[in-house]
């Protein structure tokens, strides 16, 4: 439920713009996945539809193991990450990446479970640790070539498979967010750079969260409860509709 000034920024936001006949997609991870930044998002610009892909624990990259999406014998996803040897499960885990979530979005459109998307939002990077590089990820015309098994090279994979399905549709893509850990920020400005060069080229516009949010590690513990973020990482309600206030007015005023 919206507080008054919830409602008043609801308000205010409409008066630009009617998305009320437009659907929204979004892939992300944990800090995405359910009802959490981009609820307050589609209540804010009243979104027809919320059709959210993502899963705790994912990344951009593949692994070399990882399923398509129905394909013969597909595990299904988990977003598990405490220890385990049961091999079910770390393929389930092998298979929590973008592409695959892709892959199910897609297959969601196809069957009637959702409608095409206006609007799709990428929201991940955090967890991803074999960056690779933007150049080497955008050469060439096609996806056929494109290492996913790279965070760059499955962030080009996902984005360009969402414009190419979707070519009506809108992309944007949310920067991670700072966190309460100096060292974990410094390697979210390395792939934050990636994430910029794989979007420059393919003409999607850039959410910067990390610089805009509200966010800021100055205010964070590196593992307990700060301002925003219940244990260095992830927004708890107030950072949570705090983020989805910034992404909906970037929406709104790339629209309008």
């Amino acid at each position: 439920m919206l507080c008054i000034g919830g409602l008043f920024a609801q308000a205010q936001i409409r008066q630009f713009a009617d998305f009320s006949k437009m659907n929204f997609g979004c892939d992300g991870n944990s800090i995405t996945a359910g009802n959490q930044w981009s609820k307050t998002v589609v209540d804010l610009l009243a979104f027809a539809t919320h059709h959210n892909v993502a899963v705790g624990s994912a990344t951009w990259a593949c692994h070399p193991d990882t399923q398509d999406y129905g394909s013969a014998g597909f595990a299904g996803i988990s977003n598990g990450w405490q220890p385990t040897e049961d091999k079910v499960e770390l393929q389930k885990r092998h298979n929590n990446v973008s592409k695959v979530h892709i892959q199910k979005f897609i297959s969601e459109v196809d069957n009637g479970t959702y409608p095409e998307p206006d609007v799709f939002v990428f929201s991940m990077g955090t967890n991803d640790t074999n960056l690779g590089s933007a150049t080497e990820a955008l050469e060439g015309k096609t996806l056929d070539s494109v290492d996913v098994k790279t965070m760059a090279g499955g962030a080009r994979w996902s984005i360009q498979t969402i414009l190419q399905r979707f070519p009506k549709c809108r992309v944007f893509l949310c920067t991670p967010i700072q966190t309460g850990d100096v060292e974990h920020n410094k390697i979210n400005l390395k792939k934050i750079e990636i994430l910029r060069e794989i979007c420059r080229a393919l003409s999607v516009q850039v959410i910067d969260c990390y610089s805009n949010s509200g966010i800021t590690e100055k205010f964070e513990q590196s593992k307990g409860h700060g301002r925003y973020l219940r244990d260095g990482l992830h927004p708890e309600t107030e950072g949570q509709q705090l983020m989805g206030r910034y992404i909906a007015k970037e929406i709104r005023n790339n629209f309008f």
